[in-house]
C-alpha cells in the first residue's frame, strides 16, 4: 500500500515506519522534512496546500499537539493543530483516492476521568481543558462529514510508550532511579497504557482488514496500579521497590498546604497520580477478530523502562 503518515517524524511516526516500512510505500507529511530510512519522502503543509501530495491508499494523521502538563501553551494553539490541521487533513482526504484515514484522537477526547468502572466508546463525551476540548471536535468535524465507501478510524488510545518515549514515565523513572521513596501506596489505583508494539499491531489491521468505520479505545489489556508500575521500574532496574504506605488522610492534608504554597504535590496533582483510568478495548479487539493483544502491558512497560537504561 501507499500509505500517508503525518506528524512521521514524532514517537508514534517513527515506530510506524518501522513497522510498516518493509511492505508498504511510506510518505511522510510533517512541520520538519529530513530524509528518514523507510520513507520515499516527506512532505510539508505548504505541500499540502498546492496540491502536491501524491494519490495514496491510506492516510495515518498523527500531527498534533500533546497534552501539555506544564500549560506553557494556550488554548488557541491545541485548537489550530489537533482540530485545524485535522479538518484540513481530513478534507484532503474526502478529495483523494484513499481508501482508509485513521485519526489519532486521544481517550481525553472522551473523558478527563473515568465515570463509572471502565471507559467504553459509549461515553457521552465531556473532555476538560484544551487539550481533550481540541481532540473532540476534531472528532465531532470527521463525523459531521461521513465519507461514502471509505473507512474511518478514529483512534482513542491511553498514553503511548516504548523505547525512545520520552513522556511522563521517564519521570516517574528518573525519580525510581534516584531511590527516592514512593509515598502514595495507600492509593491503589488502576490504570491503562499503550504499548507501541500493540499499537502497531493493531494499525496493521486497520490498514488490511475489512474493519467498520467507528471510533475505537485503544490500550493494552491489563490496568496497572502505580504501585505495580513502580514495582516493574525498580525490577528493570535490580533494585528493591520502596512504596511508603502512608495514612491517604496525610497526604491530602499536605497536598492541601501544597495549594497554598504551590508546592509540587497538590491536590490536582495528587488526583492525577492516584486515580483511577481504566479503559475497555474490547471493541476493536472484537472488530479485528482477536482475544488478546500480543503484548501483555508488564511486558511493554518492562521493555520501555529498560530502553531508558540504557540511555542514561
Amino acid at each position: 500500500m501507499k500509505i500517508l503518515i503525518t506528524g512521521i517524524h514524532g514517537f508514534v511516526g517513527g515506530n510506524l515506519v518501522k513497522a510498516l516500512g518493509q511492505s508498504n510505500e511510506i510518505y511522510g507529511l510533517d512541520i520538519v522534512a529530513p530524509e528518514k530510512e523507510g520513507v520515499v519522502k516527506t512532505f510539508s503543509w505548504d505541500d499540502l496546500d498546492e496540491n502536491k501530495i501524491p494519490q495514496v491508499d491510506a492516510v495515518i494523521h498523527l500531527a498534533g499537539k500533546a497534552h501539555d502538563l506544564k500549560k506553557t501553551f494556550g488554548p488557541e494553539v491545541y485548537f489550530k493543530v489537533n482540530t485545524g490541521l485535522t479538518q484540513k487533513m481530513y478534507d484532503w482526504f474526502l478529495k483523494s483516492s484513499a481508501g482508509k484515514f485513521i485519526f489519532f484522537s486521544s481517550v481525553k477526547a472522551a473523558a478527563d476521568f473515568v465515570p463509572g468502572d471502565i471507559l467504553t466508546e459509549d461515553v457521552v463525551p465531556n473532555p476538560v481543558g484544551p487539550y481533550g476540548e481540541s481532540k473532540i471536535k476534531a472528532e465531532e468535524y470527521i463525523l459531521s462529514h461521513p465519507a461514502a465507501d471509505k473507512q474511518v478510524y478514529i483512534l482513542r488510545p491511553c498514553m503511548i510508550h516504548g523505547p525512545g518515549n520520552k513522556g511522563n514515565l521517564n519521570l516517574l523513572y528518573g525519580v525510581v532511579k534516584k531511590g527516592v521513596p514512593w509515598p502514595l501506596g495507600a492509593f491503589e489505583n488502576h490504570r491503562c497504557f499503550t504499548s507501541i508494539d500493540n499499537l502497531c499491531f493493531v494499525i496493521k489491521g486497520l490498514l488490511v482488514k475489512e474493519v467498520e468505520s467507528g471510533i475505537y479505545n485503544m490500550c493494552d489489556d491489563e490496568a496497572l496500579s502505580t504501585n505495580g508500575l513502580i514495582t516493574v521500574i525498580c525490577k528493570a532496574l535490580g533494585k528493591k521497590a520502596r512504596i511508603w504506605y502512608l495514612p491517604k488522610g496525610l497526604m491530602n492534608g499536605m497536598a492541601k498546604v501544597g495549594d497554598g504554597l504551590h508546592l509540587p504535590l497538590n491536590s490536582e496533582r495528587l488526583t492525577k497520580l492516584t486515580e483511577d483510568y481504566v479503559v475497555s478495548n474490547a471493541k476493536i479487539k472484537k472488530a479485528l477478530g482477536i482475544d488478546k493483544m500480543p503484548i501483555r502491558a508488564e511486558e511493554g512497560l518492562t521493555q520501555t523502562i529498560k530502553s531508558f537504561t540504557n540511555t542514561k
